[in-house]
């Protein structure tokens, strides 16, 4: 699969080092395509990087793995965190707030039952 971007994308996009005007070919793969779902995101960092670990909890279950590991630049960080909060305001602008879930209680087996062996 192969993506286009142009110049209009670049507010919707994160990029490097691309510079404005060119055009930016990203191909994916049919495995990274489909993503994988997280619900769990562990953000570490050290002087010279910032480690995001994605993990998906599952109800019910003391044991997740680590599906997906992204590590960026401090200055690669903050620009993510840039184009993520502009993002989250052209979705809430179209589809209302987003709920925090801080201001939810969601028991940890999801109200599911409970895991045995």
């Amino acid at each position: 699969m192969l993506h286009n971007f142009t110049p209009q994308h670049y507010a919707q996009i994160f990029t490097m080092e691309q510079q404005p005007g060119n055009q930016l070919n990203i191909e994916i793969s049919e495995e990274v395509a489909e993503g994988s779902y997280a619900n769990l995101a562990i953000i570490t960092h050290s002087n010279a990087e910032f480690v995001i670990d994605f993990v998906n909890v599952m109800p019910g279950t003391p044991k997740s793995k680590v599906k997906s590991r992204v590590i960026f630049t401090p200055q690669h960080a903050k620009r993510f965190m840039k184009a993520l909060a502009e993002n989250i305001e052209r979705y809430e602008a179209g589809n209302g707030t987003i709920k925090d879930l801080e201001q939810i209680e969601i028991p940890m087996n999801f109200g599911g039952p409970t895991a045995q062996a």
